[in-house]
């Protein structure tokens, strides 16, 4: 899945698709790669491939527009110095630049909402990942201020106060994370979410950033609001990848993004 379908540029162009495939080969059907007179944007996979691929679609580039896309099949093998061993049809398709804005939209993502709660180091580390990955991130905190002027792509901000009433608006199979600048947010955000499931079941996934001790309190003060056991396993804390031991906020954003695109298997 390719993600900034803004890439493609507002020139003629040849867009390279993968079609189909046949055992191990290094992208899946429907990845694509762009590629002008000067330049290339995306990926079918590279190497030797990859080479061929941009050659061919510049040799192309440079004849006259003629009726159609044409196909080619590629064994990736010794003959192209690979040894995947599969099998890629790649799609070559000549683009006009008033064929761009199409393009575009025939190639948007589809991207898994996400709600982000805290706008802190790890916050900000964690939506300049996600933005490059499958998710529509909606990038919460009560704090006025605390966002950057331009967002990275695929980044809504909204300011909620009380910030736990923003749980209620969130679109339906939201995966969650839970990082505000305070334990009692915190707290507060997580038990709008459990009400939420018990209620619609819609949050696969509701991640609290924290240690094993913050976890253990916070089951104590949620069990005394009324949770049972059952629904408290739906929460993730500690969250990220085990065995990923940095605190720095730019290795728990990798950890915890990783984290999250199991939830899409």
């Amino acid at each position: 899945m390719e993600l900034v379908t803004s890439s493609l540029p507002d020139e003629p162009l040849v867009l390279v698709t993968v079609a189909s495939t046949q055992g191990s080969v290094p992208r899946e059907a429907g990845a694509w790669m762009a590629v002008t007179a000067r330049a290339v944007s995306g990926t079918v996979g590279g190497g030797h491939l990859e080479f061929d691929a941009i050659a061919l679609a510049r040799v192309l580039l440079s004849q006259p527009a003629h009726a159609g896309p044409e196909e080619r099949s590629y064994t990736l093998g010794p003959s192209l110095g690979q040894c995947c061993g599969g099998v890629m049809r790649l799609r070559y398709e000549r683009l006009e630049a008033a064929d761009i804005p199409a393009a575009r939209r025939r190639l948007a993502p589809r991207l898994v909402p996400l709600a982000l709660f805290g706008g802190g180091h790890v916050g900000r580390a964690l939506v300049n990942v996600l933005s490059t990955l499958p998710f529509a991130v909606t990038w919460i905190d009560s704090r006025d201020g605390i966002f950057p002027a331009e967002p990275p792509p695929h980044v809504q901000c909204e300011h909620s106060e009380p910030v736990q009433g923003a749980v209620a608006q969130l679109a339906a199979g939201s995966r969650v994370l839970v990082m505000s600048f305070s334990h009692a947010e915190d707290l507060d955000i997580v038990a709008a979410c459990l009400l939420r499931q018990r209620e619609r079941g819609d949050l696969p996934y509701v991640g609290l950033i924290g240690s094993k001790t913050k976890w253990a309190a916070f089951r104590h003060r949620l069990e005394a609001r009324g949770f049972p056991p059952a629904e408290l396993a739906h929460v993730t804390c500690p969250i990220g990848l085990p065995g990923i031991a940095g605190k720095e906020p730019a290795v728990i954003a990798v950890s915890v993004a990783a984290q999250l695109l199991h939830t899409l298997r």
